[in-house]
């Protein structure tokens, strides 16, 4: 019995180290935030704005949802319980605002195929790949509110409530979930190393569009997604 939890424990931590060695590399990476000009500065508030403000308290659900252990649950109510009370998304929408950089049409398009692949990651609800994505986004967030608020001091903004909070409490969160990640792979501990990373390796890919999109969205391209989005609409309505 001390064998196996000693070997969960080793399992845990290497996981561990992997995903903060991931989350270093990205902070190391990102540009230096006195030389960007005013418009990257915007468009990196704006698309990090895009990501978080409707998805992030829909991904922390699916992840209570899919995880399998009574000793999982509290710790994730409790980190649902501080976003929704404290309502995280209101400092979010706050901090845009304030820095002129309330996201655009072309902003949410610009992350428009990575955002869909991790909605639809999310939506396999895999215990264990989805509770590490989320230690693994937690731990960036923290990481990243001093850069974010860079950004935002730069465009002559002091509203930083939303940096000053999550540089703090998620901190507490990310060991909380990594607590719940040693919980769920208890009950699964033949799960496999191959895809464990999956949902992690996703929102690295996110987080590198928030920072340099590979592409500016076209206006034709936002126009036939958005005919697209009219007629399942008109379809789902006639079914």
């Amino acid at each position: 019995m001390l064998t196996s939890e000693r070997s969960l424990c080793d399992r845990v931590e290497l996981v561990k180290g992997q995903t903060t060695a991931i989350i270093d590399e990205i902070i190391g990476s990102l540009p230096n935030s006195k030389r960007l000009t005013d418009s990257e500065r915007r468009g990196i508030i704006a698309r990090y704005t895009s990501v978080l403000e409707g998805n992030f308290i829909y991904w922390m659900t699916a992840t209570a949802i899919a995880a399998r252990s009574p000793q999982s649950q509290p710790i994730l109510l409790d980190n649902l319980y501080d976003e929704v009370h404290d309502a995280h998304p209101h400092m979010m929408r706050k901090f845009a605002l304030a820095a002129n950089a309330f996201p655009t049409d072309k902003d949410f398009m610009a992350l428009h195929d990575d955002l869909t692949r991790m909605r639809l990651f999310m939506g396999k609800l895999m215990p264990v790949r989805s509770v590490l994505a989320m230690a693994f986004f937690e731990g960036f967030i923290q990481k990243f509110m001093a850069y974010l608020a860079d950004l935002a001091m730069e465009l002559n903004s002091n509203e930083l409530e939303y940096t000053d909070v999550h540089g703090v409490c998620d901190i507490e969160h990310t060991e909380g979930l990594y607590k719940v990640l040693a919980a769920e792979l208890a009950l699964a501990p033949s799960e496999p190393e191959e895809g464990l990373f999956e949902g992690v390796i996703l929102l690295r890919t996110l987080i590198e569009q928030i920072m340099q999109p590979e592409y500016e969205p076209q206006a034709e391209h936002i126009a036939g997604l958005r005919n697209g989005s009219a007629r399942l609409a008109t379809s789902g309505a006639r079914g």
